[in-house]
């Protein structure tokens, strides 16, 4: 327990940052409050982790019945009950968002509903439909945790109300036949698959050079041809110009690939741009919260400019998940009470559920050519693995990189099967500075697909068992 238990703290957002921050601090000893302006959990209860893998998980059980007859299993009258897989997506919402609400009772933590904005360093308003001029609510500590929101695109037509976002597509009634996506990133992509398994022909527009721009680049091209090869058309390098709303109730979209205009027609468009923070009218400029290019700027333990206010999650920005704000109101939370921590950023996981999935963590190749002056790299493809085979699912390879002077490993790229489940080892493994040697000497049970991460990184050793 911290030494100073009596602190009042108030944290503004019930997200995951949010109420791990509160319950961490109830833990060590605080008073603490909740604001949250919609449902415990934010986005990624209510609009994001939760509900989208709700939908990844059906979609991928009617993949795999589809593909039955490779297992010996022969199904016939398979087809997609939308409604019911919406039922079961809420009901589980509401499941998780019901585990939070008891979560906060049982530590004790008081949850006010309203919107919340800074009018001192120690002082709070809420506005709510009880009180719309609000009230005032004092802390010794702050913690932003306002989360973030859809982002857009300066085009013409891309505010108009056919062009869903990701919480609309998320609550759909029934399936269109046809959808354009323009954004091929994280959001984007897991969308995309799910709609194409449900029968919906997808189209897919990215600027960038390729999708998921941020990922080493052999992820990247692998992932596009196990998309395409769905029947997911997907177009790199294109810049939208325009969407129009024509008289039959569907959408024209107008794109450029390199220097070539081309037009899409479909029922529905998404917008899949990415997020931005959601900090906007808090309060930050009143109380002096510096902030950079709309993200709040915090140091190393999670504290922003103004003295006792701390900020977390997707309102800081950088890598926009769930774990990273809950470790970072973790982080918050003990400084908050008198402790010293610090936020690590080294060996945070990213992940896609798509199918094959994707998780990383650490550098890119390019990033650590970029970072160390000699780099070893290993890869190791499922193909070669046991329970890959088993499965029916060897798509996919593990790739290490390990700088050369100590062998340290720097960075771990997985696509395959369950690769957001494997991945947490590498975390492991970047976080305590381990060496590829001490992989090495890890013992992996047989036969699971982590043989494939010892396999890679035998592979810097100078050799691997099984290709």
């Amino acid at each position: 327990m911290s030494d100073k238990a009596s602190k009042d703290i108030i944290i503004i957002g019930g997200g995951p940052g949010g109420y791990v921050s509160a319950i961490q601090a109830a833990q060590l000893g605080a008073h603490v409050t909740i604001i949250e302006k919609e449902n415990l959990g934010g986005t990624c209860v209510n609009k994001g982790c939760i509900p989208t893998k709700v939908l990844v998980h059906s979609a991928g059980i009617l993949r795999d019945i589809q593909h039955s007859k490779d297992f010996g299993i022969n199904v016939s009258g398979c087809s997609v009950d939308f409604a019911a897989v919406q039922a079961r997506k809420n009901k589980i919402v509401k499941q998780s968002r019901d585990g939070v609400s008891y979560l906060m009772r049982k530590n004790k933590i008081k949850v006010i509903e309203g919107a919340a904005s800074l009018v001192e360093p120690n002082q709070v308003k809420v506005k709510n439909k009880n009180n719309e001029k609000g009230e005032i609510f004092k802390a010794d500590e702050i913690i932003i945790a306002t989360g973030s929101e859809p982002g857009s695109i300066n085009v013409e037509g891309i505010n108009h109300e056919a062009v869903l976002t990701s919480d609309e597509v998320l609550n759909l009634k029934s399936l269109p036949k046809s959808i354009v996506i323009i954004g091929g990133g994280v959001i984007g992509l897991e969308f995309a698959q799910v709609l194409q398994r449900f029968g919906v022909s997808v189209t897919i527009i990215e600027m960038m050079n390729h999708i998921i721009p941020t990922e080493d680049d052999e992820i990247t091209k692998q992932l596009e041809k196990a998309l395409s090869k769905e029947g997911i058309a997907v177009f790199t390098q294109a810049q939208v110009k325009k969407v129009e709303i024509l008289e039959t109730g569907n959408s024209k979209v107008v794109f450029d690939v390199n220097n070539e205009a081309k037009t899409i027609e479909s029922e529905k468009v998404m917008l899949a741009v990415g997020r931005r923070p959601a900090i906007k009218n808090i309060g930050l400029e009143d109380v002096g919260v510096q902030f950079d290019k709309g993200c709040i700027v915090v140091d190393e333990y999670m504290r922003t400019s103004a003295p006792g206010i701390y900020a977390i999650g997707d309102a800081v920005g950088g890598v926009m998940l769930a774990h990273k704000a809950m470790s970072e109101g973790r982080c918050a939370a003990k400084n908050a009470m008198g402790l010293k921590n610090i936020r690590n950023l080294k060996s945070v996981p990213r992940c896609i559920w798509t199918s094959p999935e994707v998780a990383s963590v650490g550098l890119t190749e390019k990033e650590a050519r970029n970072l160390h002056e000699s780099i070893e790299i290993s890869t190791f493809p499922f193909s070669a693995n046991g329970k890959s085979r088993i499965i029916n699912d060897t798509n996919g390879f593990v790739k290490v990189i390990a700088e050369t002077k100590y062998g340290e490993i720097v960075g771990v790229h997985i696509l395959g099967a369950h690769a957001t489940e494997l991945i947490a080892e590498l975390s492991l493994a970047i976080q305590m500075e381990a060496s590829f040697q001490e992989i090495n000497e890890t013992i992996h049970p047989h036969p699971t697909l982590s043989e494939a991460i010892l396999e890679a990184s035998l592979g810097l050793e100078g050799g691997m068992f099984h290709i």
